[in-house]
């Protein structure tokens, strides 16, 4: 990589971080978070880019970060995001930090009239510079450690052109007489916060099938619904990796009452009817039994 960056997973290299940005006028700020594979959004790291360098921090490591929280709200320093809502919003679930002074580059050329918002896009729009992200990396998995080079490049680059994006979006806000507006639309953001995951009532309707099920089989895929967001939130997994829709559409079809015309139906695997056959079938007899 031609960007200047550092892997800090030390409290040493951690100390040097503070000396090095704790005096910055402006301060890049981008996170990478698992929110694919679990129920609650998973923080696997955190960059911070002053100047010209890039420092990518490891949360997994359980460093004393807190002296990030001086530097977040103070205001006179401006923190620079793109789309920053998920990472303020989990950096004050993790950590309590709040933001002052935010320049959300994406939010700053939707002001200026750019329709294309991603930050490839609003790079490759205002500086001319090509900035590929791929959509595996984004979904990769971020906690595993080492991270490979190709996660870390990925990494990198989303922080690599926030503070030129600055410079050159204020100017343009400025000289439009916008920046009224967007400093607007930065402070609201100063607000935001996370907020767990709510069970839609109605989500059921919306399984590929649902229709085509008796009454009784559409008590049954309700419940079954239910119960694996329930399940979700309890293990923090993703709910497909509970059960898959189809699956809950497939168990709906017939009355299964124990674990052995569970196991003869074949569309679980013998895994998940070890950790969660005996709550499908109990589920399932509750709807059964009415």
């Amino acid at each position: 990589m031609d960007h200047d960056w550092v892997w800090v997973d030390s409290e040493q290299q951690l100390e040097l971080v503070r000396d090095e940005i704790q005096n910055s006028s402006l301060l890049g700020v981008d996170t990478e978070y698992d929110s694919f594979r679990y129920f609650k959004e998973k923080l696997c790291l955190i960059q911070l880019v002053s100047g010209s360098k890039t420092y990518v921090v490891d949360p997994l490591e359980g460093l004393d970060i807190s002296f990030l929280g001086d530097l977040f709200s103070d205001s006179r320093a401006i923190k620079i995001l793109h789309a920053g809502d998920n990472d303020i919003r989990i950096l004050n679930r993790d950590y309590g930090f709040v933001f002052k002074n935010i320049f959300d580059t994406s939010r700053a050329a939707s002001i200026l009239g750019c329709n294309y918002l991603s930050l490839s896009h609003v790079v490759n729009h205002y500086l001319g510079v090509a900035l590929h992200k791929s959509k595996k990396m984004q979904r990769s998995q971020w906690e595993q450690r080492p991270l490979t080079e190709e996660q870390l490049h990925y990494a990198v680059k989303d922080t690599k052109y926030l503070l030129e994006l600055y410079r050159i979006l204020s100017d343009m806000l400025q000289k439009e007489d916008l920046d009224q507006r967007a400093d607007e639309a930065f402070s609201s953001m100063e607000n935001i916060r996370w907020r767990e995951k709510r069970l839609d009532p109605w989500g059921y309707l919306k399984i590929k099938g649902y229709h085509e099920l008796n009454e009784k089989q559409q008590e049954r895929l309700k419940s079954l619904f239910c119960w694996r967001f329930e399940k979700a939130r309890e293990t923090n997994k993703a709910r497909f990796m509970i059960l898959s829709d189809q699956n809950l559409f497939d168990l709906s079809k017939e009355k299964i009452d124990t674990i052995t015309s569970l196991t003869e139906r074949g569309n679980l695997s013998s895994r998940k009817i070890r950790i969660f056959g005996s709550e499908i079938i109990e589920t399932l007899n509750n709807v059964d039994s009415k």
